[in-house]
């Protein structure tokens, strides 16, 4: 699989791009580039017409307390290991013109791909989501993320992810 994002820059326009949920068209608007200068997240697009961007979403490295983990995957972990290594798929969103045309799940597994890929050179047991609302929860269950109890949290694990892609 071919990464089908490019690092967001300053050549694409971004003041166009509407999803429809203010968070997430701030962030993009405004405060993207801030994070990507601090290294606070990396900002993927997926590229339109003109440099205008169809969607975007973001990572960066976190962790999570095993106490987070149902016991069937925290039963197999050392206990030695409160907290684990994580991918933050931060934002994921599209511009609402093309909504209904599977580009959330293309950038979902562009982003799954990009997750497992950097997982062999810096270890991450799984990919976590913050998902925003009701209807971004239904998106990953789709995708067999699970809430993480008590957190809102949501979690794949990257030995998941391989199965997608090998």
């Amino acid at each position: 699989m071919s990464f089908i994002t490019v690092p967001l820059d300053s050549t694409f326009i971004r003041k166009s791009f509407s999803c429809g949920i203010a968070a997430l068209d701030n962030y993009l608007h405004k405060q993207a580039n801030q994070d990507i200068k601090r290294h606070l997240s990396a900002c993927f697009v997926m590229p339109g017409q003109n440099n205008t961007i169809i969607g975007y979403y973001t990572l960066s490295n976190d962790s999570i307390s095993q106490d987070l983990l149902p016991i069937e995957i925290a039963r197999k972990l050392p206990n030695s290991y409160k907290n684990l290594p994580v991918t933050l798929l931060g934002r994921l969103a599209m511009d609402e013109q093309f909504k209904g045309q599977g580009i959330g799940c293309k950038l979902l597994m562009d982003a799954l791909y990009r997750c497992y890929i950097l997982s062999q050179q810096i270890s991450s047991m799984a990919v976590v989501v913050d998902p925003i609302d009701d209807s971004a929860i239904s998106f990953y269950q789709k995708y067999d993320f699970i809430m993480l109890p008590d957190s809102g949290r949501m979690f794949l694990s990257i030995d998941t992810v391989k199965l997608l892609f090998n």
